[in-house]
């Protein structure tokens, strides 16, 4: 039985400079929880780390023309690599708006948990009549209907994300009227 080669440094690049799948494999395999660490050391969030550390494979991959040895070690480039698309991933709008859509979804669970139920959702009912037309409809759906963000959006057509920020703003407008 053969065991899993073994490779210099100097031959790992030359070899995923002539994109020997191999190599890269073994690149993989070697590195990958390494550089997922340093990865979900900045995001904290186990499954956006892994997508941007595929995203990290695919730069080295592409960039793998760009790596000098004159100027430092491979796993020092490949660190910079990931450490950067973290970094960038961190910095993005979209990002942000996932992170504000999670929090979203966190306060419209306690709110969902703290309001009175079906028997009890008279006033409530009320309130929510005081509403814009848009978050009356999401409020009726995903409260008294008891649908999922993600069915909401199928059922209206409209993107998730769109439906949370809606969601969102209507709790806010529930949580003022309710406090008066």
């Amino acid at each position: 039985m053969k065991g899993s080669p073994t490779y210099t440094e100097q031959e790992l690049v030359s070899l995923l400079k002539q994109r020997a799948q191999a190599a890269f494999s073994y690149l993989y395999d070697n590195y990958s929880a390494t550089l997922n660490g340093v990865i979900f050391g900045i995001l904290q969030d186990g499954e956006v780390s892994g997508d941007v550390l595929q995203e990290v494979f695919v730069k080295i991959w592409r960039q793998i023309e760009h790596y000098d040895p004159a100027k430092g070690r491979l796993f020092t480039w490949m660190y910079n690599i990931a450490r950067t698309t973290a970094i960038d991933t961190l910095r993005s709008r979209d990002w942000k708006n996932s992170q504000r859509n999670n929090s979203l979804t966190e306060e419209y669970t306690l709110l969902r948990d703290s309001v009175p139920h079906p028997g009890e959702d008279l006033g409530l009912r009320k309130i929510v009549q005081h509403l814009k037309e848009d978050y009356k409809v999401l409020v009726e759906l995903s409260y008294f209907q008891g649908y999922t963000q993600e069915e909401i959006a199928g059922m209206l057509n409209i993107p998730l994300g769109t439906v949370k920020t809606r969601i969102r703003a209507a709790i806010l407008q529930l949580r003022q009227q309710v406090k008066l």
